[in-house]
Order: structure tokens, then sequence, then C-alpha cells
């Protein structure tokens, strides 16, 4: 038998589970209208599309023919689809860099500017404000070949010989779309960098300074090592958002010249609403997921591994 003491301390315990137990079903009662919503609209359908992958279903009729892997074979097998990968990549590629870089530049300046911070931050954050389709149009027509500002402006200059197709010629329409969308990305990511300029104790600037460091010394030894953070979060997003951009390339070239702008996401679209093979689209978009999934997961692997070194 045990002692008063044991006993109280069961019954506190047993108290203790059931209160626990009981805010568990508050919790999941909570959780269940959203789990079930998720289930619906998100679950089922991609197990659905894995499905259909394995079809060659068009989009429109009843009839749903299983053909195995024959659409991963083509994939495999298709130079228009290693066109798209290799123009994804090129894209991918450029775009974080290019991103990042110019979010950088732009959080240390707002960081350091003593007049007019909020009006910088603003305006370098504006663009992100706008969609991908209308930036698509607004880039369309200042690239404009006929009518466009940009031309406009190198004529008006005496530079006219510059004045070029800048989305019809394929030597310049993939890096037109890369240098717009830097435009409109990089302000997202200079206010993540600047949450993270803000956390670096000042201290640490003022010592370098007694210490005679230049400038790009406290970047690269300072400021650079202790955005590790910041950059790995930016580094993810912007490879995902590269990975599967889509808005700009419909409305400022749809994928042309020839398909030269023509990405994976792209490629998925015109095939599976314009061909009418939604078997073989879906196919490709379930690659393209793996391909974001693996490529996400070794950025990260990677990226952690600095932010601990430091």
């Amino acid at each position: 038998m045990g002692t008063p003491a044991s006993t109280a301390g069961l019954q506190v315990k047993s108290k203790s589970r059931r209160k626990k137990s009981k805010a568990n079903s508050f919790a999941l009662l909570f959780i269940l209208p959203s789990l079930v919503l998720y289930t619906l609209f998100v679950i089922v359908p991609t197990l659905g599309s894995v499905y259909l992958s394995f079809t060659s279903w068009d989009g429109i009729s009843e009839e749903v023919r299983f053909i195995g892997l024959a659409n991963f074979a083509e994939i495999w097998q298709s130079p228009r689809v290693h066109n798209a990968l290799k123009n994804t990549l090129i894209l991918t590629v450029s775009l974080v860099l290019l991103e990042n870089i110019a979010a950088i530049a732009m959080a240390l300046m707002v960081d350091r500017v003593r007049w007019f911070k909020n009006l910088f931050r603003s305006l370098f954050y504006f663009p992100t404000l706008l969609s991908g389709v209308v930036m698509g149009f607004v880039w369309a027509m200042i690239l404009n070949y006929n009518f466009g500002v940009f031309n406009q402006i190198l004529n008006a200059v005496g530079l006219g010989a510059w004045a070029i197709d800048w989305l019809g010629n394929p030597d310049y329409a993939m890096v037109s779309i890369i240098l717009s969308t830097v435009w409109k990305g990089a302000g997202y990511y200079m206010i993540i960098y600047l949450a993270g300029l803000q956390g670096i104790p000042a201290e640490l600037s003022e010592a370098a300074n007694i210490d005679g460091a230049s400038g790009w010394q406290q970047f690269r030894f300072i400021t650079f090592p202790l955005l590790a953070g910041s950059l790995t979060v930016c580094m993810v997003l912007s490879t995902i958002s590269a990975l599967k951009i889509f808005d700009q390339i419909a409305v400022m070239t749809d994928g042309g010249p020839g398909f030269a702008t023509e990405t994976l996401t792209y490629i998925i679209y015109k095939v599976g609403f314009g061909e009418l093979r939604q078997g073989f689209g879906t196919a490709l978009a379930l690659v393209l997921f793996v391909l974001i999934l693996i490529v996400t997961v070794i950025q990260v692997q990677i990226l952690r591994k600095r932010e601990v070194r430091y």
C-alpha cells in the first residue's frame, strides 16, 4: 500500500494527463477543418496527378488510358525537354546570383544611409508588389523594338545602333527576362537581408574601425559571415521561385523566339493545355517537383553547414 505522498503524486500525474489529453483534443478539433481542406485540395489532387502521369489523358475526354512509364521515357529522350531544362538551369543560376547580390547591395545602402531611409526602402520594395503578369506587360512595353522606351532613349542619345529587338532576338530574350525579374524580386530579399543587418551588433563595426579595417574587409569578415542565416533563407526562396518561373515568360516572350526562353514550367503549360497532353504534362510536373525537392534539400544542407561554421 502506497504512502499518502505517493498516492497524492499519482493523482496529480493522472490529473495532468487528463488535462493534456483534453488540450490535445481541443487542438485537433481546431486543426481538423484545415486538415480536411488541405487533404481535399492538396493531398488528393497530388495523388491523382501521380496516377495521371502514367496515362495518356488529354484533359477533356473521359477515357484515361494507362501507359506505364511511357511519359517518363519520352521526357528522358525529348530534345525539347532537354532545352527547357537547360533554360531553366541558366535562368535559376542567374537569378539566384543576381537577385541576392542586388538585394545585399540595396540592404547595405538602406541600412547605412542617413537621410530618406524609408523612401529608399519603399522604392526598392515597390516592384515586388506588382504581379508577374503586370511586371511582364510593363517590361514588354519598355523593351518593345518599335516603340519601347529603352530603344527610344538609345535613339535619343545617339546610340541607335544599339537598339535591337530585345525580346525577339534569341541572344537577348533570356537576358531581358533575367534582368526584369531581378528588378522585380530583389526588393523582397532586401527586406530579409536588412533584418539580418540590423541584428548585427554595432560594436563589431566600431571595433573594426578602430583596428583600421576597410569597408570591404568589414563586409567580408564581419557582415557577410553574420548574414549566413538570411543568406540561407534568400537563396532557397530565390531558387524555388526561379525554378518555377512562369508569368514573366508567358507575357514577355511566350517561350520564344522559337524555344529560346521555354522553361520546364512553361512547357508543362504548353503541353498540358495547348497540346492537350495532360498525362505528359503531369509527368513533367512531377519531374519538376522532384528536381525542386532535390535542389532545395542539397542547398539547405550546404548553407546550414556554413551557418554552423560562423
